[in-house]
């Protein structure tokens, strides 16, 4: 499986080559955004405002940091991913709306965020759950953070990353999801052993 190192905004190229199991290495800008953030997002395109950070291009990341204030700015001291599942309600309209070509998280997406990524060339990918202390090194600074109103785990974090990684594609831009396929894979197997266990009676 090929390793690609991408650059942020992410351009229709980069994405749509992406396929199942490539492994993917993130430098430039990242927005971390979990429920609160997405719900107030599509606020924003609703009400026709815009929103203050510009996610054409861009890579959401599902999770909300531990941080600490630094020297008049912020010190992200570890950002493991949160369930990507939570945001599996508001994450389709997102990417149509909003242009995001990269989402991460953990645990997987539905069907629906899986269509959005098929119709607007977009891809879902996993960042290993509980390496929050890795994740934090790959985090090179804090550009500016927006809605600490929602709480310091819901707000928006605009992070300078430099080989965010390593990701893995689950969901790529034809639309093919291997939790999906997991799934389906173990429920023909369940299928095929209950037939074997009705045959040898």
């Amino acid at each position: 499986m090929p390793t690609y190192k991408l650059r942020t905004p992410l351009s229709e190229e980069d994405v749509a080559k992406l396929r199942v199991g490539d492994t993917l290495y993130i430098s430039g800008i990242i927005v971390s955004a979990r429920d609160s953030a997405h719900k107030r997002m599509l606020e924003y395109v609703e009400r026709g405002e815009r929103l203050p950070v510009d996610l054409r291009g861009g890579v959401i990341y599902h999770a909300g940091p531990v941080a600490r204030r630094k020297d008049g700015g912020w010190e992200i001291l570890s950002m493991g991913p949160t369930t990507s599942a939570r945001m599996e309600a508001f994450q389709a309209e997102v990417i149509e709306k909003l242009g995001v070509k990269l989402v991460v998280g953990k645990g997987g997406m539905g069907k629906r965020t899986a269509e959005a990524m098929k119709r607007h060339n977009a891809a879902y990918a996993i960042f290993t759950g509980g390496a929050g202390v890795l994740a934090a090194k790959a985090i090179k600074r804090v550009v500016e953070v927006h809605w600490l109103d929602l709480g310091m785990a819901e707000a928006m974090w605009v992070l300078e990353v430099e080989d965010f990684g390593p990701l893995t594609v689950m969901i790529d831009p034809t639309g093919r999801n291997f939790y999906d396929e997991q799934k389906e894979e173990a429920r023909k197997k369940i299928r095929d052993i209950l037939a074997e266990i009705q045959w040898q009676h």
